[in-house]
């Protein structure tokens, strides 16, 4: 049955007692074949505010992350990464192993190094400060060759060779160029610019790295820190010499991923094959230094865009010609326009390759460049032709559900009482403050891969079990509170096990599907268990197994009225329990969601400092399935997106082919003084009763309307992130 309607109905013939004297009447009870979420009304868990389960372990520091892992005998690790951009390097292995406290070395055997921070070499030492002096006594010599470490010096004439393949990458070309061309002649107004970002680092607080606990033997575990459990056994397989099957991965908690944790790594396959030298457990994970260099980032982009729009707001016309800068990767980015519609669209796109570190995914791939310049370039528009930037927005977004988060939005954070809404304010006025506007989208829905398992005891006791990953994003609660739900329990009557490959399956977390994917599963689980609870305790109780009800911590036969306590139901059951296993049910899980930011911004026209005041956002999602986690999921988006607008950037060293930011000193991150302040609003008008994924779009306007708002309080309109105070300052004609 449709997840969208409510739940049929069936009438049963019951005996009820009334005053002394049996009567049979007629009831009504749901009449379900399978698991539905149902109204929303009937919930008393899912679409609630629900604290963390595992909040109290996490502040107090008692949550084991693989990075507090210490086990008998254990040795520390340290990786040697390129500390050039190109060239080859010769080591001293002998000295290496004759360092007091080292037991393995390992040359990993480049002959040609490729990017920064490519690693040659690793170690193992009895403790961690002994494995920085067996990376010293390696004193590698290396050998540097030309380089090209930023878009510039590889795009520059007689470029040295980044790949074999050349530095700009393989080009698509999509849509009607003459078209477009004829368009915007015809256009009442036109705009171009160039827009660029630059590469963001996932900077999660936790380093990427492994513990891997193999003496020898036919067994091993990992303790990893990932977003995929069942990934990190079946890459492990080779470099140890084993069957994934006996490998068990552990990833009870883990501290960040962004999209940058899938798989082992160059730096779990290393620490597999120290241990499988050693025969003795082995703890790999990156300084923060290596993070920096080794671990991924987000690509940055540069684009050329041209675009055209009717006098009634019309957008008619889009030229793009997109940079994707990967570093030694592809890069990413969405394609253009993005979620607005333009009637004539020509758009290029390619990659251009440096010796630096390959990107990986990171919360939204592609999306926030897309979006960063559609943004721009439809404020810049409707400046052009005096246009309302709102009410463009909303006339060229085919999806009705923009137009009414737009306008929700607009209302929150002032829009109908400020000035400038068809041009920006003047650098001369005594407060600059300035609005703007993004939208995303995003997919979120899942997949047919969790297992998950619920087990009722007779003392009571109730687990839901399954082998799935929590990034910090609240899945070990829904787990739980989905189970509880089900039985009309309390979130303290049920226990979540997850995080072991030696549970059910699960998904890799990314992409946002693993609200879709898990929580239809632990719905399906808890049914059938109910569904069996009620089918073994129906004769027992002369009964019929649809008119047992579980609710308020008790069980309710409809027919006699009796309630029994669950603990005391439970007691009826066999000396084994009871058990039922749940998979995906597709109708309890919905794709495609929406969502629309405004941001309010203060700018010192003195000093070209950009405070943000307020920031909102209206998210969609169909059925919320913590309430609590899903506006921490917006504030946590809305953040990353100020801190990438602000201060974020990977700073490369040209002429060195250095980062000279590979730490959280110089690396700029958005604090408590940068943040003003942040409203998340779920949209309750989106009725889908479906679980979605929701995170990654929650990142990916935030920033684009930052630097529109700037432009709108001031006219400094900063075309290249971060908004630094000189970029402000430039572009008011100051410097």
């Amino acid at each position: 049955m449709s997840t969208q309607d409510k739940p049929k109905k069936k009438k049963v013939k019951v005996t009820r007692n009334e005053n002394g004297h049996p009567v049979e009447v007629e009831i009504e009870v749901d009449d379900v074949d399978g698991p539905s979420w149902g109204p929303r009304a009937g919930h008393t868990l899912v679409n609630h505010d629900v604290p963390r389960v595992d909040g109290p372990v996490k502040v107090s520091g008692r949550a084991p992350y693989p990075h507090d892992i210490r086990l008998p005998g254990m040795l520390h690790a340290r990786v040697l990464c390129a500390r050039i951009p190109a060239g080859s390097v010769r080591l001293d292995l002998e000295s290496a192993r004759k360092t007091p406290g080292v037991e393995v070395v390992l040359d990993l055997e480049v002959k040609e190094i490729r990017w920064l921070g490519q690693p040659v070499a690793a170690v193992a030492a009895t403790t961690p400060e002994k494995a920085a002096d067996g990376l010293r006594a390696l004193a590698a010599q290396f050998q540097a060759a030309g380089f090209a470490v930023t878009p510039e010096q590889a795009l520059a004439p007689n470029a040295p060779q980044v790949t074999r393949r050349g530095n700009k990458g393989k080009e698509s070309e999509n849509g009607d160029a003459e078209a477009v061309k004829a368009a915007l002649a015809a256009a009442a107004g036109t705009a171009r610019a160039e827009y660029s970002l630059p590469v963001q680092h996932h900077a999660s607080l936790e380093t990427h790295g492994v513990v891997v606990d193999y003496s020898g033997g036919d067994e091993a575990r990992i303790y990893a820190s990932t977003q995929s459990t069942f990934g990190i056994s079946e890459d492990a397989a080779e470099p140890l010499g084993l069957k994934a099957s006996q490998i068990e991965t552990i990833s009870e908690y883990m501290g960040g991923g962004f999209g940058a944790k899938f798989g082992l790594g160059i730096e779990g396959l290393i620490a597999c094959r120290l241990a499988k030298l050693a025969k003795r457990p082995v703890h790999l994970l990156l300084t923060r230094k290596d993070e920096f260099l080794a671990a991924g980032n987000r690509s940055g982009s540069r684009v050329v865009m041209e675009g055209g729009i009717a006098a009634d707001g019309k957008l008619t016309a889009l030229r793009a010609e997109i940079e994707r800068h990967g570093g030694i990767g592809g890069g990413s980015h969405a394609r253009q326009p993005y979620v607005y519609s333009v009637e004539k669209v020509h758009t290029k796109s390619y990659p251009v390759h440096t010796n630096t570190d390959g990107s990986r995914a990171m919360r939204a791939p592609g999306h926030p460049q897309a979006s960063f310049a559609i943004e721009s370039l439809i404020d810049e528009l409707c400046y052009a032709a005096n246009l309302d930037l709102l009410e463009v927005r909303k006339k060229n977004l085919a999806n009705p559900t923009y137009a009414r988060q737009l306008e929700r939005v607009a209302r929150e954070i002032g829009w109908y009482e400020h000035p400038h809404r068809t041009q920006p304010g003047r650098m001369d006025q005594r407060e600059c403050i300035g609005i703007g506007f993004g939208v995303s989208t995003w997919g979120g829905g899942g997949g047919e891969s969790c297992e998950v398992d619920v087990r009722i005891e007779r003392d009571g006791s109730v687990t839901s079990s399954v082998g799935t990953q929590d990034l910090g994003t609240g899945t070990r609660t829904y787990v739980a509170s989905i189970v509880a739900e089900e039985f009309g329990l309390g979130m303290d009557g049920v226990t979540a096990r997850i995080g072991s490959s030696r549970l059910g399956n699960a998904n890799a977390s990314g992409g946002s599907t693993t609200v879709a994917s898990l929580a239809p599963a632990v719905k399906n689980a808890a049914w059938k268990a109910r569904m069996k609870f009620a089918e073994h305790l129906a004769p027992l109780l002369g009964t019929q197994k649809e008119l047992l009800r579980f609710e308020k911590g008790e069980l309710v036969d409809q027919q006699s009225g009796k309630r029994i306590p669950f603990a005391k139901a439970c007691a009826m059951l066999p000396n084994e329990g009871l058990q039922a296993r749940g998979t995906w049910v597709a109708d309890l899980a919905g794709n495609g969601i929406q969502g629309a930011q405004a941001a309010k911004v203060r700018v010192d026209p003195l000093t070209g400092r950009v405070e943000v005041l307020k920031m909102v956002c209206v998210q969609n999602c169909g059925l919320p399935i913590n309430r609590l986690t899903l506006r921490s999921q917006i504030f946590g988006g809305m953040v990353q997106a100020l801190s990438y607008a602000l201060l974020e950037e990977r700073i490369m060293e040209p002429s060195l082919g250095l980062q000279i930011n590979p730490n959280f000193e110089d690396y700029k991150l958005a604090g408590s003084l940068e943040i003003g302040e942040i409203v998340a609003i779920i949209d309750d008008e989106d009725t889908r009763e479906q679980a979605i994924g929701v995170s990654e779009a929650t990142i990916v306007p935030g920033h684009s309307a930052i630097a529109n708002a700037v432009a709108n309080a001031c006219g400094a309109r900063v075309r290249h992130l971060p908004l630094t105070p000189d970029k402000v300052l430039a572009a008011l004609g100051k410097v």
